[in-house]
């Protein structure tokens, strides 16, 4: 490799983890503010006289956040491994997708088409998650394997 397409490769990659940090870092204030405003949800939920409505909100709210994280989980995976790891990124999806069914299921506005093509949709994920998982396991095992050998 010539000394151009090095000094282009680790600009890119310097380039890559400050996209990722300051993404990191977004998400991280999204995560503190959205806990902030769920702490302030709970005021309305103690004098309401409809409890439904502010339950709504806190759960839409802390559903919200559980998607967050997921996501900022598979960033700072990035910047341990320094790739992003499709089971995190399954998670977030599956995390998305369940909090959009929960939520519809609590307001009961989904139609069972919807319910079905959402479950596949969390099936397929779940199968995506689970091989990756396997792809994981199996390629470190071979890495175990390798480096035994090297050492005897």
């Amino acid at each position: 490799m010539n000394p151009m397409s090095q000094l282009a490769l680790k600009f890119f990659f310097r380039f890559t983890d400050v996209i990722f940090a300051l993404m990191l870092a977004i998400l991280s204030l999204a995560i503190l503010l959205g806990t902030v405003k769920l702490i302030l949800h709970l005021w309305p939920l103690i004098h309401s006289q409809d409890i439904t409505g502010s339950y709504f909100d806190i759960i839409t709210d802390v559903l919200s956040l559980f998607v967050v994280i997921e996501l900022s989980r598979s960033l700072a995976e990035y910047f341990h491994l320094q790739r992003l790891r499709l089971t995190f990124i399954a998670d977030a999806a599956i995390v998305s997708v369940l909090r959009d069914v929960m939520i519809g299921l609590f307001k009961q506005q989904l139609s069972v088409e919807l319910i079905l093509s959402l479950s596949a949709l969390v099936l397929v994920l779940g199968a995506l998650r689970t091989s990756a998982v396997l792809v994981f396991q199996r390629e470190r095992m071979i890495d175990r394997t390798i480096k035994t050998q090297e050492d005897a």
